[in-house]
């Protein structure tokens, strides 16, 4: 399958056939302006004194050729970006400004396995949404959650912006995927080289560190390289896994083949990039990502992940001042049948921090806790603080400094 080739984004490059089938050159014609009797004598006069080695010279299959966008070409491909209904459907659906052009929507549909020049394929657009996705999510997660520990803080982040969230919306995006990427695919298409299924694939960052890697609770430590805790899951990975990642760590080349969510994620990365660049710089980088990624429901609360709740929550009141937690029964009924209900209550003091159910009372009890660290973790200003990023387009705009809190307890 050949490469893509996107030497004809600029309609006004594109060559054209005369009648008799010889190439013609748009740029000439509308380098001078003159008229339609004069423009045909002039196709008439490029068409005779054209030899018969430049027509065979000039139909050479493209992919023998480099890209160049000044040169004329002999093979006319079969739809253009701006002809494609497909891009401008997409462009209409995320509801883009006509600043954004269809020719970057179709250059961030094109994965670098499926063309390897940088300046065609949306490497460094998704480079840049990455940082951007990054970036107005903490903010969003930080401002809304002061005392959300850091593993569910990154958890949550991955719940918004990982490769696999990000593959679900350009999917709800409606966008589709070629089968295999060629100069005949409808620009509209998301292009790029299918891993071969049940291939082992991993990811790597410019830094050479574990991209994306899941983290074990309790390591405070970020996945950089030579990361111990980074190390020891991927020595617990399949010997297969192990060698595909050595190998593109020494090579540090990009991948030939990646699965549908990664080239999905990058698309929806590069869109991003796409409207920061065209759409008016940060304040629509933000507005478009809160619109499409941050405007979806993730429950945080099903984050949480205890091993110790009753001590965490002693340890909890013995930082902030509070008298220790006192496990209270507040109801029961059926204690002597088969479905035993008890709701037992912890209190600090007079003050009530969690409530929970269960068919025993050392059940109800640790319910109980996590509950009142929930409630401690999740707690949310309730006039809601100012995003740091309300100050990039104005720097003079009020400003109301979000809650910093101590961190999570460490038990």
């Amino acid at each position: 399958m050949k490469r893509v080739s996107r030497s004809t984004w600029d309609a006004l490059l594109v060559p054209r056939r005369c009648v008799c089938g010889h190439p013609l050159v748009l740029n000439d014609l509308l380098s001078s302006s003159i008229s339609p009797s004069s423009a045909r004598a002039s196709i008439s006069t490029i068409s005779r004194s054209s030899t018969h080695n430049t027509v065979r010279s000039s139909l050479k299959p493209r992919a023998s050729r480099p890209f160049h966008t000044s040169t004329s070409l002999g093979v006319v491909p079969k739809l253009l970006p701006t002809q494609s209904a497909k891009l401008a459907a997409l462009h209409g659906r995320l509801n883009l400004p006509n600043k954004f052009p269809l020719t970057t929507l179709g250059r961030a549909l094109i994965d670098p396995t499926a063309e390897p020049q940088h300046h065609l394929n949306n490497d460094s657009l998704a480079h840049l949404g990455n940082v951007l996705l990054g970036y107005y999510t903490s903010e969003f997660l930080i401002v809304q959650y002061p005392r959300l520990p850091y593993e569910i803080l990154k958890a949550a982040m991955s719940g918004y912006v990982s490769s696999k969230a990000l593959s679900a919306i350009g999917k709800e995006w409606g966008v589709e995927a070629a089968f295999a990427p060629g100069e005949t695919v409808d620009p509209g298409l998301l292009q790029f080289s299918r891993l071969a299924p049940g291939t082992p694939f991993m990811t790597a960052n410019t830094n050479g560190g574990l991209f994306n890697m899941q983290r074990k609770r309790g390591s405070m430590v970020p996945n950089f390289e030579n990361n111990p805790t980074a190390e020891k899951i991927l020595d617990s990975e399949a010997p297969e896994m192990q060698e595909i990642w050595q190998r593109q760590r020494q090579s540090g080349k990009t991948p030939d083949a990646v699965p549908l969510e990664h080239a999905m994620a990058n698309f929806v990365r590069s869109a991003v990039g796409g409207v920061y660049l065209h759409a008016g710089g940060l304040p629509a980088a933000k507005e478009f990502v809160h619109a499409h990624i941050l405007g979806r429901k993730l429950d945080i609360d099903k984050l949480f992940m205890f091993e110790q709740p009753t001590r965490e929550l002693s340890r909890l009141c013995v930082r902030e001042g509070f008298q220790q937690p006192i496990a209270r029964l507040e109801k029961e009924t059926g204690r002597y049948s088969r479905h035993a209900v008890f709701i037992v209550g912890v209190y600090s003091g007079e003050e009530k921090l969690g409530e929970g159910q269960g068919s025993s009372l050392p059940e109800a009890k640790i319910k109980a806790a996590i509950s009142a660290l929930k409630g401690w973790y999740l707690y949310s200003p309730i006039t809601g603080a100012d995003l740091p990023s309300k100050t990039d387009g104005n720097p003079t705009a009020p400003f109301t400094p979000a809650v910093i809190d101590v961190g999570d307890v460490v038990s």
